[in-house]
């Protein structure tokens, strides 16, 4: 159990990030220190610029000063990796959108020459956001394939060939270094690196579903992945295979070839790149999801039709994971997430979940769209770098342990 004399500057600064705590009288209730401690936590917190000071609302008499977190004191960088493209972006730490780049990448070319690319674009990205290289904080990568968080690299990730277990995070560092030449006093740049469903439905959760304590988001695109937030954590599993519905076996499709080397599998029958399979054997031509996408917004109706039927069996696979986790927001993100796929969900989900667990249910579409990988990854960056654990650990150079005083 906790005593008051073990609430660290990080917890404090925890406390002052969610709202719960933004006025040293808010701070003596939550945590039962004393006044000096709380203002040696408070200027160990200052010292490192992570604070500033606003004037509350008055309500008759003094107005109070109101504590809150700078997030303009540091900035991340954070990077969408989709099958054919990039996305780049500088965000400060409240994940507003500093400066932002789109280029064609080819995530099959690797992952020496995919991340070396993508660095190049960080000096021009910070000089447009207008900030300073020192005050990048972190980097957070989003990819297209499964992830071992803990470890940080991709773990057996069926489309992204010769990334498996490579260390993402080493060579990030060391391009970053060599491109951008800032020295940081800390060390290297840290990175964070996750699946692209995770980060979308972190995202998504934070910004839109805040209050929904089981959420959902099913990514649709050249293949297909879940993310979940749990009481507004993310949750991976035991090594990053959470989500990972794309998958699992449909019992009547024994010849549908997956790119894991399986047959049945729910990507090789759902996914967009499924949907291209099918669409250029009718004499259309489409090589990815992004094609399809196109043609569902023209109208074409055989994409139509086939991303009806995709939502249809995407909706069989959901009504055993609605069942089993009974989310409030099931949302429905990437290049097939349109009225037609939705349609096909909706029809076989009702049909195959119990009412009980469908009643409180919405069904919605991805409401940040493209920018919602970069804004998951942006806040994987910051919820890292911020946590109390960490933030005592960033402290302790500044001065002695944060958790001494008395109370």
């Amino acid at each position: 159990m906790t005593t008051p004399s073990q609430v660290s500057a990080g917890e404090l600064l925890q406390l002052i990030r969610s709202g719960h705590a933004n006025t040293r009288a808010d701070l003596l209730r939550a945590t039962g220190l004393s006044r000096s401690t709380i203002g040696q936590r408070l200027d160990l917190l200052n010292r490192a610029g992570w604070l500033r000071s606003t004037t509350g609302a008055s309500t008759g008499g003094r107005p109070s000063e109101q504590i809150v977190f700078d997030t303009s004191h540091a900035y991340v960088i954070a990077v969408d990796l989709e099958t054919r493209h990039a996305r780049a972006a500088v965000l400060d730490l409240a994940g507003h959108i500093m400066a932002e780049h789109t280029g064609p990448m080819d995530i099959t070319d690797g992952p020496e020459q995919v991340l070396d690319q993508i660095t190049t674009w960080f000096p021009d990205l910070i000089t447009a956001a207008g900030v300073d290289a020192t005050r990048i904080g972190g980097i957070g990568l989003s990819v297209p394939g499964p992830v071992d968080w803990e470890a940080g690299h991709v773990a057996e990730p069926p489309i992204m060939p010769g990334w498996d277990r490579y260390p993402i995070r080493e060579r990030l560092q060391k391009a970053y270094t060599h491109t951008v030449g800032a020295r940081r006093e800390e060390g290297p740049v840290p990175v964070f690196i996750d699946n692209d469903a995770n980060l979308m439905a972190l995202a998504e959760q934070q910004a839109n579903h805040r209050d929904c304590s089981a959420f959902v988001l099913v990514k649709v695109s050249t293949g297909i992945g879940a993310g979940v937030v749990i009481n507004n954590e993310v949750y991976r599993g035991i090594d990053g295979g959470a989500g990972d519905i794309g998958h699992i076996r449909l019992h009547d499709e024994p010849d549908a070839l997956c790119m894991c080397g399986s047959y049945g599998c729910l990507a090789a029958v759902a996914s967009g790149r499924a949907l291209a399979k099918k669409l250029s054997a009718l004499h259309t031509d489409t090589v990815s999801g992004s094609d399809v996408r196109r043609l569902l917004s023209e109208g074409h109706p055989a994409a139509v039709r086939l991303a009806r039927e995709a939502g249809r069996r995407v909706g069989e696979v959901l009504g055993t994971v609605i069942t089993l986790l009974n989310p409030g927001v099931l949302m429905l993100a990437g290049d097939l997430s349109g009225v037609p796929f939705m349609t096909g969900v909706r029809e076989l989900l009702y049909q195959r979940a119990m009412p009980r667990t469908t009643a409180n249910l919405q069904i919605v579409i991805s409401q940040l769209g493209e920018h919602a990988a970069l804004t998951g990854a942006a806040t994987m960056v910051v919820e890292s770098l911020y946590s109390p654990a960490r933030a005592d650990a960033r402290l302790g150079a500044l001065a002695p342990s944060p958790q001494t005083g008395t109370t």
